[in-house]
């Protein structure tokens, strides 16, 4: 079957049209879509990389909302009391040392009753006294000395029954300071660590002082006693 001359015509425009097509850039190619739809490439990795950015511009602000929120969990933990505390413990402690110190027999420990004890029944004015007054002042003495060694055994007593209760103090404090979860909590229990220290030394100056005390006034009659012999003997070889 022979094709008329405009047959030919149109079949040549369209092998033509195809060629052209073929030959086109891959580029401008691509931007022709279905439906008439334009689709860029270059546009299309500029959004790409731009929603990238953005992607990572929101995780920088979660990070940064997740140290905020960590730092203010810290901050509360460095916040936080200690949930333990030994201070009335220590308080009574100190308070019963205390109390036994008070209740010194004979001489208390007062600078204004040792001078007046010391003036009416140990210094060497008292040798002009008479025999009887003598005698009275060495039972008064030996009754000096005799409760000062009983005040210091019983404050003796006192810190060596305190010894327990600052066991389990320290047991406690030094738990609750390894568990601490922040600085107020650590510091806390160092702070009542180096008051129980304070209150053992406080223990260990009152039983020091009770000893030294009931030492002291031992000493002191021993030589108003040696004292009174030699006035005894004196006056007995001027009879």
């Amino acid at each position: 079957m022979k094709l008329s001359a405009r047959h030919r015509l149109l079949a040549g425009a369209l092998t033509l049209c195809t060629l052209g097509i073929a030959v086109l850039p891959a580029p401008a190619f691509a931007q022709f879509g279905l439906g008439g739809i334009v689709y860029d490439p270059t546009n299309y990795a500029q959004n790409v990389l731009t929603a990238a950015r953005t992607l990572e511009q929101i995780n920088n602000q979660i990070r940064q909302i997740q140290n905020q929120a960590q730092s203010l969990i810290n901050e509360g933990k460095n916040l936080a009391s200690l949930p333990v505390s030994t201070l009335s413990t220590l308080q009574s402690q100190v308070n019963q040392t205390r109390q036994l110190l008070s209740q010194a027999q004979r001489i208390a420990y007062s600078v204004q009753d040792i001078q007046q004890a010391f003036t009416q029944r140990y210094n060497g004015a008292n040798l002009t006294a008479s025999q009887g007054q003598m005698v009275a002042n060495a039972n008064a003495r030996w009754q000096d000395s005799v409760g000062a060694y009983q005040d210091a055994l019983q404050v003796q007593a006192g810190v060596v029954g305190n010894i327990d209760g600052a066991r389990g103090s320290i047991d406690t404090l030094v738990s609750a300071s390894q568990s601490a979860s922040g600085a107020l909590q650590a510091t806390q229990a160092g702070n009542q660590l180096l008051a129980l220290q304070s209150q053992q030394l406080a223990d260990l100056t009152a039983a020091v002082a009770a000893q030294g005390r009931a030492q002291a006034l031992d000493a002191a009659r021993n030589a108003a006693e040696e004292a009174e012999a030699r006035e005894r003997l004196r006056r007995f070889f001027r009879q």
